[in-house]
């Protein structure tokens, strides 16, 4: 049977700057999960699309195809409401890992369908997988029971979400053709639409360690996903919150692990505690629960006793000793002065090169590798003064991984103003 279109028309449309039609789009999403059209064709729309952009119909459009190319999941059938959170990635971002928890410590359901790192940004499965005995694969079936009986999971997204998301990131991934708000926005939500969360919350990070440097460019991507969701009908939210340095004084997995323990004890870093707590009650307030005192929830014990209940439900003994690298490496100051810059990018890369992520999604993680950070933004220090201790098992990644760290430690005479963690809401 003859193909309704042509790849080549549509690659020629996008682009001359055309506006593709909902049957072209439909089309072509389909036709390239079936093999019709060629990763070569797909790459070249993608690259028409990054510097013609789309508008909001073409963008709805390109959603929902990919959303048709596989499964959709509902929870409609579970006691509780549920509700959701993405990140769009960042350096220290452990978040997910005491917010789902302390959520559910209010009777919500938070199904958090997650992945792995690559890259400069970690990923929480592989923090989690930091524990002895926790895993992210399940059945769905097994996933509804934890949702009734803790309230909330943590498992791998599985490959019938969306299938032509998975090859066109593959291929924006190697074409230079990440970084484009369209293409992010319907990535991101066509598998948070089909996941089936009554509500969405967003996390959409800015600056140096982050896929948008730039406020307005965070706004628009975050404004272009509010708008996916809620045609979709899920309540969606955004928050576009600081990534210009890491969050919380950890990068690397287990160390992640361990702070976010921290975290759900009622301590913790406060920028990681202002955010998980910023998060959940935008998270509550979209389930019903309104004006809920999360910090009080933290300090009590109750999204403890959660993540406990999570962590064993998946497999996982939540008081196992975590794993730790077996070399390590400390950067001193090298003048007295303020911490004023400690950029993520830089710490971001070199925790990647002590092997706390991966260059490709098939490499190896260390569970114990990453970077502690002693003196936060706005410290003052002594020249000789410890500022980070690197980790990891191959001492030989040391070299690389300095090379990267040191030109992002900024020491000055002034103490820098205070850091805002979030920056905007968009509802």
């Amino acid at each position: 049977m003859a193909e309704k279109f042509d790849a080549v028309d549509i690659i020629r449309s996008k682009r001359d700057r055309e506006v593709l039609s909902e049957d072209q789009i439909n089309w072509i999403i389909d036709a390239y999960t079936r093999g019709i059209v060629g990763d070569e064709q797909m790459a070249a729309l993608n690259m028409a699309i990054f510097l013609n952009g789309m508008n909001r119909e073409e963008i709805v459009t390109w959603t929902k195809a990919m959303i048709a190319t596989g499964e959709t999941m509902s929870f409609e059938k579970l006691s509780k409401k549920t509700t959701d959170k993405h990140s769009t990635g960042g350096v220290g971002d452990k978040i997910t890992l005491p917010l789902g928890p302390l959520v559910a410590s209010y009777g919500i359901a938070v199904p958090q369908l997650s992945g792995r790192g690559l890259g400069h940004t970690g990923g929480t499965l592989d923090k989690l997988e930091a524990i002895p005995g926790w895993s992210p694969d399940m059945s769905n079936e097994r996933m509804f029971e934890i949702l009734e009986e803790t309230g909330a999971v943590v498992a791998a997204a599985g490959s019938g979400l969306a299938p032509a998301d998975k090859k066109i990131y593959a291929l924006r991934d190697i074409t230079s053709t990440v970084d484009c708000i369209p293409l992010i926005a319907s990535s991101i939500m066509s598998k948070k639409i089909a996941e089936g969360t009554a509500s969405l919350v967003l996390d959409v990070k800015v600056g140096s360690g982050a896929f948008m440097k730039d406020l307005e460019q965070a706004r628009e991507l975050a404004q272009t996903m509010v708008d996916l969701g809620t045609d979709a009908g899920v309540n969606t939210r955004a928050l576009l919150t600081d990534m210009s340095v890491p969050l919380g004084l950890t990068i690397g997995n287990a160390l992640e692990a361990r702070e976010s323990v921290e975290v759900l004890a009622g301590g913790g870093p406060a920028d990681v505690r202002e955010l998980t707590c910023a998060l959940a009650r935008e998270m509550l307030d979209m389930a019903g629960v309104h004006d809920a005192d999360v910090e009080e929830a933290l300090n009590d014990g109750r999204a403890m006793d959660c993540w406990n209940q999570m962590i064993r439900a998946q497999g996982g003994d939540p008081n196992a000793k975590l794993p730790t690298a077996t070399h390590t490496h400390e950067i001193l100051a090298e003048q007295d002065g303020y911490i004023t810059n400690l950029d993520a990018l830089a710490l971001g890369v070199g925790s990647w090169r002590l092997g706390a992520g991966r260059a490709r999604k098939e490499d190896p993680v260390q569970a114990g590798a990453g970077i502690e950070i002693h003196t936060p933004i706005g410290t003052k220090v002594t020249k000789g003064q410890k500022l980070l201790t690197l980790h990891t098992d191959t001492p030989e990644r040391f070299e690389r991984a300095i090379e990267s760290i040191t030109p992002g430690i900024s020491i000055g005479e002034q103490a820098p103003a205070k850091r805002q963690i979030i920056l905007d809401q968009i509802s």
